[in-house]
């Protein structure tokens, strides 16, 4: 209800403001379990992208954004929880798994997921190498990956800044389904990095901007 509601809302003063520029909107699949998977350049993406999403996503987002201080942070943190969105610290710890774990029970019902592979936001507008979760949920739970590439919101609210420059569309381009079950037979954590590897490639292809054969090093920073 509360997502619906959010959705009518929010959602709409969302699509006004920013005023997205989307390709390939069709290939969200209509039905069934489904994984989003995008770059990441600003902490405006998810609100440029989940209003033109008509399913609902739920996020695998940083823990750190559930944990900001005063009435802002706790107002972001009632929000999180009550769309549904899952905390996850990054790192192969327990805690990462069990995250993983949980959202994965969104795509055994049916649902849409959206996850971010490089970790976090990009300190240089470039695309880098992905972590395996989004891999780890489409092995298990056979879900199609949808690769995202989303452009320009790095200058709607650029790193070091909360205030939005809403001059700027932001640009989202979806690709095609991919379907990652030929890979089964493969050892698990070689068939996580040929999937990662393999979504990232696509989502470069979506975007115009460079891929590097590197871990995002902010994901260790912060």
């Amino acid at each position: 209800m509360i997502y619906g509601v959010f959705s009518l809302t929010a959602g709409t003063v969302l699509r006004l403001l920013l005023r997205p520029k989307v390709e390939g909107k069709a290939n969200i699949p209509a039905e069934g379990p489904f994984i989003l998977a995008s770059n990441h350049l600003s902490f405006a993406d998810s609100f440029a992208l989940s209003p033109v999403v008509r399913r609902r996503l739920v996020y695998l987002a940083r823990s750190e954004y559930f944990e900001l201080p005063g009435r802002f942070g706790r107002l972001i943190r009632w929000g999180l929880f009550a769309l549904g969105n899952v905390p996850v610290r990054r790192g192969p710890t327990r805690a990462a798994v069990r995250a993983l774990e949980q959202i994965a029970e969104v795509l055994h019902a049916g649902g849409g997921v959206a996850i971010y592979p490089e970790g976090s936001r990009s300190p240089d507008g470039r695309i880098y190498r992905g972590r395996t979760g989004v891999a780890w949920l489409a092995m298990a739970s056979g879900a199609k990956v949808v690769p995202v590439a989303i452009g320009d919101t790095d200058h709607i609210i650029p790193l070091g800044t909360w205030r939005p420059r809403l001059s700027v569309r932001p640009t989202i381009r979806i690709g095609e389904p991919m379907d990652f079950t030929r890979y089964r037979d493969l050892p698990p954590g070689r068939a996580r990095r040929v999937i990662t590897d393999e979504v990232m490639d696509a989502i470069c292809k979506l975007s115009d901007r460079e891929g590097v054969d590197a871990y995002n090093p902010r994901a260790d920073e912060e």
